[in-house]
């Protein structure tokens, strides 16, 4: 059963994790490269403030962005700045949305995020915990996928395991860690079951396409190639 209120409060203690880490950063080290194709580490951070003001329009019965391209050119607007304005939009962009997630509301009403996807809002503090999560481990700063809380992990797996389900490039697939927990996903393209075995971290790894899945056990065929997020 979702808690959005104890969803809240992880969401602020991962933000308080990655702040912490990024202060130990300096200017140069927030214009070199990410894990991220293509971003720097000030392009991981201006998304990770600019995501949580869309989640707050979210929120608020408002487009999570105006458009597409929007984002992108609020991103690139905002890359290159310095630490220390990095530092303070992330911090005072993650206080708007808690700040709206502490307001007295519907929880069980749907909302709309980008692309025409809806959901209920009491997922929406998971979903931005998984976004400071999964990109505080992007910022390559030495917070790895082991890193991340057990709970997050597992409800990780599940969200992306259900996100799969009966995708039609995915073959029915059997997920399993090496402690026995299990998940099914994909079934809808030909071949499988395929079955794929490996710690909580590297299937999450190659379930949120951060790692390749070269340290995982497949059996019954190929490891399963998933389309992007």
């Amino acid at each position: 059963m979702i808690d959005h209120a104890v969803d809240l409060a992880s969401v602020q203690a991962a933000t308080e994790r990655l702040l912490t880490a990024v202060a130990a950063l300096d200017d140069a080290a927030v214009t070199q490269s990410s894990r991220l194709p293509g971003w720097t580490r000030g392009h991981v951070l201006a998304h990770l403030a600019r995501n949580a003001d869309a989640l707050v329009n979210v929120l608020e019965g408002r487009p999570m962005y105006v458009s597409g391209e929007a984002r992108d050119a609020d991103i690139e607007r905002d890359a290159p700045r310095p630490l220390d304005a990095q530092l303070t939009d992330v911090r005072e962009s993650a206080e708007r949305f808690r700040a709206v997630g502490a307001a007295p509301a519907d929880w069980s009403r749907t909302v709309e995020l980008r692309n025409g996807v809806t959901d209920r809002a009491e997922r929406v503090p998971f979903r931005r915990w998984a976004e400071v999560e999964l990109h505080h481990v992007d910022l390559g700063i030495g917070y790895e996928l082991e890193d991340l809380p057990a709970e997050f992990t597992e409800r990780e797996i599940d969200f992306l395991a259900a996100r799969f389900a009966g995708h039609r490039d995915v073959p029915s697939t059997a997920l399993a860690t090496v402690d026995g927990r299990v998940w099914t996903t994909g079934g809808g393209a030909d071949g499988g079951p395929v079955a794929v075995e490996g710690t909580a971290a590297d299937l999450l790894g190659w379930l949120a396409g951060r790692r390749d899945g070269a340290a995982l056990t497949v059996k019954g065929g190929d490891l399963p190639s998933l389309p992007p997020l």
